[in-house]
Protein backbone atom coordinates (compact mmCIF):
# COMPACT_ATOMS: atom_id res chain seq x y z
CA UNK A 1 0.00 0.00 0.00
CA UNK A 2 1.28 3.48 -0.98
CA UNK A 3 1.69 5.71 2.21
CA UNK A 4 -0.97 8.59 1.67
CA UNK A 5 1.01 11.07 3.91
CA UNK A 6 3.68 11.02 1.26
CA UNK A 7 3.92 14.34 -0.86
CA UNK A 8 3.83 13.85 -5.05
CA UNK A 9 7.07 13.90 -7.04
CA UNK A 10 6.03 17.40 -8.16
CA UNK A 11 5.07 18.26 -5.07
CA UNK A 12 7.88 17.54 -3.61
CA UNK A 13 10.32 19.38 -6.62
CA UNK A 14 8.34 22.39 -5.63
CA UNK A 15 9.33 21.94 -2.13
CA UNK A 16 13.47 21.68 -3.14
CA UNK A 17 13.23 24.38 -5.33
CA UNK A 18 11.60 26.83 -2.56
CA UNK A 19 13.61 25.30 0.56
CA UNK A 20 16.13 27.52 0.04
CA UNK A 21 14.20 30.80 0.75
CA UNK A 22 13.22 28.84 4.21
CA UNK A 23 16.72 30.08 5.48
CA UNK A 24 15.40 33.02 7.00
CA UNK A 25 13.49 31.23 9.44
CA UNK A 26 16.97 30.32 10.85
CA UNK A 27 17.11 33.90 12.75
CA UNK A 28 14.77 33.03 15.20
CA UNK A 29 16.39 30.04 17.07
CA UNK A 30 19.62 31.99 16.64
CA UNK A 31 18.48 35.09 18.39
CA UNK A 32 17.09 32.92 21.18
CA UNK A 33 20.46 31.21 21.44
CA UNK A 34 21.80 34.79 21.99
CA UNK A 35 18.86 35.59 24.41
CA UNK A 36 19.65 32.69 26.63
CA UNK A 37 23.37 32.37 26.48
CA UNK A 38 24.13 35.78 26.18
CA UNK A 39 27.88 36.97 26.14
CA UNK A 40 29.31 36.57 22.50
CA UNK A 41 26.40 34.87 21.10
CA UNK A 42 24.83 38.04 21.36
CA UNK A 43 26.56 39.05 17.66
CA UNK A 44 25.27 35.66 15.88
CA UNK A 45 21.61 37.25 14.32
CA UNK A 46 23.96 40.39 13.14
CA UNK A 47 26.79 38.05 11.47
CA UNK A 48 24.63 35.86 10.12
CA UNK A 49 22.54 38.26 7.96
CA UNK A 50 25.35 40.58 7.14
CA UNK A 51 28.14 38.38 7.25
CA UNK A 52 27.45 34.62 6.89
CA UNK A 53 25.24 35.72 3.68
CA UNK A 54 27.83 37.69 2.41
CA UNK A 55 30.22 34.97 2.65
CA UNK A 56 27.90 32.35 1.38
CA UNK A 57 27.31 34.77 -1.73
CA UNK A 58 30.82 34.64 -2.83
CA UNK A 59 30.46 30.73 -2.55
CA UNK A 60 27.37 30.04 -4.61
CA UNK A 61 27.85 33.17 -7.30
CA UNK A 62 24.68 34.27 -9.05
CA UNK A 63 21.43 33.19 -10.40
CA UNK A 64 20.50 34.21 -13.69
CA UNK A 65 18.02 31.72 -14.44
CA UNK A 66 14.04 32.88 -14.05
CA UNK A 67 11.12 31.26 -13.32
CA UNK A 68 7.86 31.12 -15.79
CA UNK A 69 6.40 34.42 -14.82
CA UNK A 70 2.60 32.95 -15.62
CA UNK A 71 3.10 30.57 -13.10
CA UNK A 72 -0.19 30.28 -11.04
CA UNK A 73 -0.53 31.02 -7.56
CA UNK A 74 -1.45 27.07 -6.58
CA UNK A 75 2.41 26.33 -7.68
CA UNK A 76 3.53 28.87 -5.33
CA UNK A 77 2.56 27.08 -2.19
CA UNK A 78 5.87 26.44 -0.77
CA UNK A 79 6.73 29.91 -1.40
CA UNK A 80 3.84 31.86 -0.28
CA UNK A 81 3.67 29.74 3.08
CA UNK A 82 7.40 30.89 4.66
CA UNK A 83 5.78 34.68 4.03
CA UNK A 84 2.42 33.54 5.86
CA UNK A 85 4.32 31.59 8.51
CA UNK A 86 6.63 34.25 9.40
CA UNK A 87 4.19 36.59 11.28
CA UNK A 88 3.16 34.19 13.55
CA UNK A 89 6.39 33.23 14.30
CA UNK A 90 7.83 36.62 14.43
CA UNK A 91 5.07 38.06 16.76
CA UNK A 92 5.69 35.08 19.33
CA UNK A 93 9.09 35.30 19.41
CA UNK A 94 8.96 39.21 19.42
CA UNK A 95 6.87 39.29 22.74
CA UNK A 96 8.28 36.20 24.15
CA UNK A 97 11.65 37.79 24.00
CA UNK A 98 10.46 40.94 25.68
CA UNK A 99 9.08 38.70 28.91
CA UNK A 100 12.33 36.51 28.85
CA UNK A 101 14.72 39.66 28.75
CA UNK A 102 12.98 41.33 31.51
CA UNK A 103 12.61 38.39 33.65
CA UNK A 104 15.86 37.31 33.26
CA UNK A 105 19.13 37.97 35.71
CA UNK A 106 21.56 36.21 33.88
CA UNK A 107 21.94 39.22 30.99
CA UNK A 108 23.12 42.73 31.97
CA UNK A 109 21.55 45.87 31.21
CA UNK A 110 24.07 46.10 27.94
CA UNK A 111 23.34 42.55 27.24
CA UNK A 112 19.54 43.00 26.77
CA UNK A 113 19.88 45.67 24.39
CA UNK A 114 22.29 44.06 22.27
CA UNK A 115 20.25 41.32 22.29
CA UNK A 116 17.65 43.57 20.92
CA UNK A 117 19.61 44.94 18.90
CA UNK A 118 19.16 41.53 17.14
CA UNK A 119 16.08 41.03 17.16
CA UNK A 120 15.96 44.63 15.37
CA UNK A 121 18.03 42.94 12.44
CA UNK A 122 15.77 39.80 12.58
CA UNK A 123 12.55 42.07 12.39
CA UNK A 124 14.12 44.63 9.86
CA UNK A 125 15.49 42.04 7.63
CA UNK A 126 13.22 39.66 7.64
CA UNK A 127 9.52 40.85 8.51
CA UNK A 128 9.68 44.25 6.74
CA UNK A 129 10.76 42.87 3.64
CA UNK A 130 7.65 40.24 4.25
CA UNK A 131 5.57 42.48 4.92
CA UNK A 132 6.84 44.53 1.23
CA UNK A 133 5.62 40.73 -0.10
CA UNK A 134 2.49 40.64 1.59
CA UNK A 135 1.13 44.11 1.08
CA UNK A 136 1.51 43.81 -2.86
CA UNK A 137 -0.85 41.14 -2.84
CA UNK A 138 -4.43 41.44 -4.13
CA UNK A 139 -5.49 38.87 -1.58
CA UNK A 140 -7.14 41.07 1.47
CA UNK A 141 -5.64 38.57 4.57
CA UNK A 142 -2.58 38.81 3.32
CA UNK A 143 -1.75 42.81 3.37
CA UNK A 144 -3.57 43.04 6.88
CA UNK A 145 -0.55 40.41 7.75
CA UNK A 146 1.86 42.66 6.49
CA UNK A 147 0.26 45.59 8.14
CA UNK A 148 1.21 43.61 11.26
CA UNK A 149 4.46 43.26 10.64
CA UNK A 150 5.04 47.00 10.15
CA UNK A 151 3.33 47.41 13.59
CA UNK A 152 5.77 45.39 15.17
CA UNK A 153 8.26 48.21 14.00
CA UNK A 154 5.99 51.16 14.48
CA UNK A 155 6.14 51.49 10.71
CA UNK A 156 3.07 51.13 9.46
CA UNK A 157 2.79 54.04 6.94
CA UNK A 158 5.46 52.40 4.97
CA UNK A 159 2.67 50.92 3.40
CA UNK A 160 1.39 53.78 2.05
CA UNK A 161 4.24 55.44 1.49
CA UNK A 162 5.44 52.53 -0.47
CA UNK A 163 2.19 52.12 -2.79
CA UNK A 164 1.03 55.53 -3.11
CA UNK A 165 4.37 57.34 -3.62
CA UNK A 166 7.35 55.15 -4.00
CA UNK A 167 6.13 53.32 -7.28
CA UNK A 168 4.58 56.21 -8.41
CA UNK A 169 7.28 58.90 -8.53
CA UNK A 170 10.43 56.49 -8.22
CA UNK A 171 13.31 58.12 -9.24
CA UNK A 172 11.49 61.86 -9.04
CA UNK A 173 12.15 64.95 -6.98
CA UNK A 174 8.65 63.91 -5.44
CA UNK A 175 9.77 60.25 -4.30
CA UNK A 176 11.61 60.91 -0.52
CA UNK A 177 12.88 57.07 -1.21
CA UNK A 178 15.15 58.07 -4.04
CA UNK A 179 18.41 58.41 -2.97
CA UNK A 180 20.07 61.55 -4.96
CA UNK A 181 23.78 61.57 -6.44
CA UNK A 182 26.21 61.98 -3.91
CA UNK A 183 23.26 62.09 -0.88
CA UNK A 184 25.47 60.02 1.63
CA UNK A 185 23.00 57.70 4.02
CA UNK A 186 23.67 59.70 6.94
CA UNK A 187 21.98 62.80 5.61
CA UNK A 188 19.66 60.42 3.59
CA UNK A 189 18.19 58.85 6.44
CA UNK A 190 17.19 62.03 9.08
CA UNK A 191 15.31 63.30 5.45
CA UNK A 192 13.70 60.17 4.62
CA UNK A 193 12.14 59.55 8.41
CA UNK A 194 10.77 63.15 8.42
CA UNK A 195 9.08 63.04 3.89
CA UNK A 196 8.36 59.54 4.07
CA UNK A 197 5.30 60.02 7.14
CA UNK A 198 4.48 63.21 5.59
CA UNK A 199 4.23 62.26 1.72
CA UNK A 200 2.00 59.01 3.02
CA UNK A 201 -0.20 60.78 5.24
CA UNK A 202 -0.92 63.87 2.49
CA UNK A 203 -0.83 60.82 -0.37
CA UNK A 204 -4.11 58.90 1.64
CA UNK A 205 -5.29 62.38 2.81
CA UNK A 206 -5.35 63.45 -1.19
CA UNK A 207 -7.06 60.10 -2.17
CA UNK A 208 -9.80 60.20 0.35
CA UNK A 209 -10.19 64.43 -0.67
CA UNK A 210 -10.85 63.21 -4.50
CA UNK A 211 -14.08 60.74 -2.71
CA UNK A 212 -15.28 63.87 -0.58
CA UNK A 213 -14.04 62.84 2.25
CA UNK A 214 -11.95 64.55 5.06
CA UNK A 215 -8.71 62.71 6.63
CA UNK A 216 -10.56 62.34 9.38
CA UNK A 217 -13.07 59.38 7.82
CA UNK A 218 -12.62 55.85 9.25
CA UNK A 219 -11.37 54.74 5.83
CA UNK A 220 -8.31 56.09 6.44
CA UNK A 221 -5.64 53.32 6.88
CA UNK A 222 -3.77 55.50 9.15
CA UNK A 223 -6.39 54.83 12.13
CA UNK A 224 -5.65 51.37 11.77
CA UNK A 225 -2.10 51.71 11.42
CA UNK A 226 -1.95 53.99 14.75
CA UNK A 227 -4.74 51.70 16.60
CA UNK A 228 -2.19 48.32 15.46
CA UNK A 229 1.28 50.46 16.68
CA UNK A 230 -0.81 50.93 20.26
CA UNK A 231 -1.72 47.72 20.89
CA UNK A 232 1.69 46.65 20.48
CA UNK A 233 3.25 49.30 22.23
CA UNK A 234 0.79 48.18 25.40
CA UNK A 235 1.81 44.72 25.02
CA UNK A 236 5.42 45.05 24.93
CA UNK A 237 4.69 47.51 27.98
CA UNK A 238 2.36 44.19 29.78
CA UNK A 239 4.97 42.31 29.39
CA UNK A 240 8.03 43.57 30.14
CA UNK A 241 7.00 47.21 32.06
CA UNK A 242 9.23 50.14 31.22
CA UNK A 243 12.61 48.18 30.45
CA UNK A 244 10.29 46.03 27.87
CA UNK A 245 8.74 49.17 26.09
CA UNK A 246 12.26 50.32 25.94
CA UNK A 247 13.55 47.03 24.06
CA UNK A 248 10.51 46.80 22.20
CA UNK A 249 12.02 50.34 21.17
CA UNK A 250 15.19 49.44 20.42
CA UNK A 251 14.12 46.94 17.96
CA UNK A 252 12.20 49.02 16.12
CA UNK A 253 14.54 51.73 15.58
CA UNK A 254 16.86 48.97 13.94
CA UNK A 255 14.65 47.76 12.07
CA UNK A 256 13.65 50.57 10.60
CA UNK A 257 17.43 51.77 10.18
CA UNK A 258 17.81 48.07 8.20
CA UNK A 259 14.66 49.48 5.90
CA UNK A 260 16.16 52.61 5.19
CA UNK A 261 19.74 51.23 4.11
CA UNK A 262 18.28 49.03 1.49
CA UNK A 263 15.72 52.18 0.52
CA UNK A 264 19.15 54.07 -0.07
CA UNK A 265 20.77 51.58 -2.00
CA UNK A 266 18.24 50.53 -4.02
CA UNK A 267 17.88 53.71 -6.61
CA UNK A 268 20.73 55.49 -5.55
CA UNK A 269 21.56 58.31 -8.21
CA UNK A 270 19.06 56.73 -10.50
CA UNK A 271 16.68 59.30 -11.96
CA UNK A 272 13.99 59.31 -15.08
CA UNK A 273 13.99 61.19 -17.79
CA UNK A 274 12.47 64.52 -16.89
CA UNK A 275 9.83 65.36 -20.32
CA UNK A 276 8.55 68.47 -19.39
CA UNK A 277 5.54 70.15 -18.25
CA UNK A 278 5.98 68.22 -14.58
CA UNK A 279 6.00 64.46 -16.71
CA UNK A 280 8.37 61.63 -16.50
CA UNK A 281 9.24 58.58 -18.32
CA UNK A 282 7.40 55.29 -17.69
CA UNK A 283 9.28 53.00 -15.28
CA UNK A 284 11.57 51.19 -16.57
CA UNK A 285 14.12 48.37 -15.15
CA UNK A 286 16.68 50.89 -15.47
CA UNK A 287 15.72 52.64 -12.84
CA UNK A 288 16.72 50.07 -9.91
CA UNK A 289 19.82 48.31 -8.84
CA UNK A 290 19.60 44.97 -9.49
CA UNK A 291 21.59 42.34 -7.76
CA UNK A 292 21.81 38.42 -8.92
CA UNK A 293 23.58 37.18 -6.16
CA UNK A 294 21.85 33.81 -4.99
CA UNK A 295 22.37 33.73 -1.24
CA UNK A 296 21.24 37.29 -0.44
CA UNK A 297 18.30 36.75 -2.63
CA UNK A 298 17.56 33.53 -0.44
CA UNK A 299 17.31 35.44 3.00
CA UNK A 300 15.51 38.38 1.00
CA UNK A 301 13.52 36.46 -1.61
CA UNK A 302 14.51 38.04 -4.14
CA UNK A 303 14.00 41.78 -2.93
CA UNK A 304 17.60 42.22 -4.76
CA UNK A 305 16.15 41.60 -8.56
CA UNK A 306 14.67 45.34 -7.68
CA UNK A 307 14.53 46.21 -11.07
CA UNK A 308 11.96 43.73 -12.72
CA UNK A 309 9.64 44.51 -8.84
CA UNK A 310 9.55 48.14 -10.55
CA UNK A 311 8.90 46.89 -13.69
CA UNK A 312 6.21 44.54 -12.47
CA UNK A 313 5.32 45.36 -9.05
CA UNK A 314 2.19 43.06 -9.07
CA UNK A 315 4.54 39.53 -9.39
CA UNK A 316 5.28 37.39 -6.07
CA UNK A 317 9.04 37.00 -5.31
CA UNK A 318 9.51 33.35 -6.97
CA UNK A 319 8.56 34.74 -10.24
CA UNK A 320 10.79 37.97 -10.21
CA UNK A 321 12.78 38.09 -13.36
CA UNK A 322 16.69 38.62 -13.26
CA UNK A 323 17.60 41.28 -15.64
CA UNK A 324 20.71 41.92 -16.92
CA UNK A 325 23.38 44.64 -17.59
CA UNK A 326 22.09 45.40 -20.99
CA UNK A 327 18.21 46.29 -19.02
CA UNK A 328 19.53 47.31 -15.64
CA UNK A 329 22.14 48.63 -13.96
CA UNK A 330 24.43 46.06 -11.88
CA UNK A 331 25.25 46.08 -8.14
CA UNK A 332 28.59 44.53 -7.35
CA UNK A 333 27.69 43.32 -4.56
CA UNK A 334 24.32 41.57 -2.68
CA UNK A 335 22.85 43.72 -0.20
CA UNK A 336 24.19 43.12 3.07
CA UNK A 337 27.60 44.18 1.73
CA UNK A 338 26.13 47.36 0.39
CA UNK A 339 24.42 47.77 3.22
CA UNK A 340 27.41 47.96 5.45
CA UNK A 341 29.54 49.95 2.31
CA UNK A 342 26.54 52.76 2.53
CA UNK A 343 27.18 53.12 6.32
CA UNK A 344 31.11 54.52 5.35
CA UNK A 345 29.84 57.42 2.48
CA UNK A 346 33.27 57.44 1.12
CA UNK A 347 33.51 54.46 0.70
CA UNK A 348 30.16 54.29 -0.87
CA UNK A 349 30.94 57.02 -2.82
CA UNK A 350 34.17 55.48 -4.37
CA UNK A 351 32.27 52.21 -5.14
CA UNK A 352 28.63 53.43 -6.77
CA UNK A 353 29.44 57.63 -8.43
CA UNK A 354 31.40 55.52 -11.01
CA UNK A 355 28.84 53.18 -11.83
CA UNK A 356 25.87 55.92 -11.83
CA UNK A 357 27.98 58.11 -14.34
CA UNK A 358 28.28 54.80 -16.05
CA UNK A 359 24.97 54.47 -16.01
CA UNK A 360 24.01 57.40 -17.04
CA UNK A 361 26.36 57.34 -20.13
CA UNK A 362 24.68 54.72 -21.13
CA UNK A 363 20.78 55.40 -20.93
CA UNK A 364 20.77 59.11 -21.27
CA UNK A 365 23.89 59.90 -23.57
CA UNK A 366 21.53 62.51 -24.73
CA UNK A 367 21.64 64.59 -21.46
CA UNK A 368 24.29 66.75 -20.81
CA UNK A 369 23.57 68.71 -17.42
CA UNK A 370 22.74 66.47 -14.74
CA UNK A 371 22.33 68.98 -12.27
CA UNK A 372 19.15 69.70 -11.58
CA UNK A 373 19.06 65.99 -11.10
CA UNK A 374 20.94 65.64 -8.24
CA UNK A 375 19.86 67.41 -5.45
CA UNK A 376 17.02 67.04 -3.11
CA UNK A 377 16.99 70.63 -2.85
CA UNK A 378 17.14 71.19 -6.85
CA UNK A 379 14.16 69.55 -7.79
CA UNK A 380 13.16 69.35 -11.62
CA UNK A 381 9.86 70.95 -12.45
CA UNK A 382 6.85 68.92 -11.76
Amino acid sequence: MTDQTTLPASEVARLSRALPFWLSLGLIPLVWLAATQGGWWLILPPVSSWFLFSALDVAFGLNTQNADPETSDADLFWYRLVTLIWVPLQFTSLFALIWYATSTDHLSGGEKVALFFGVGVMTGTVGINYSHELMHQKVRWERWLGDLLLAMVLYSHFRSEHLLVHHRYIGTPRDPVTARYNEGFHRFYPRVLRQCWRSAFGAEKAMLARKGKPWTDRSNPFWRYWALQGAMLVLAALLGGWLGLGLFLVQAGVAIWQLELVNYIEHYGLTRKHLGDGKYEHVKPRHSWNAAHKASNWLLINLQRHSDHHYKPDRRFPLLQNHSKVDAPQLPFGYPIMTMAAMIPPLWRRIMNPRVREWRARYYPEITDWEPYNEARNPMPR
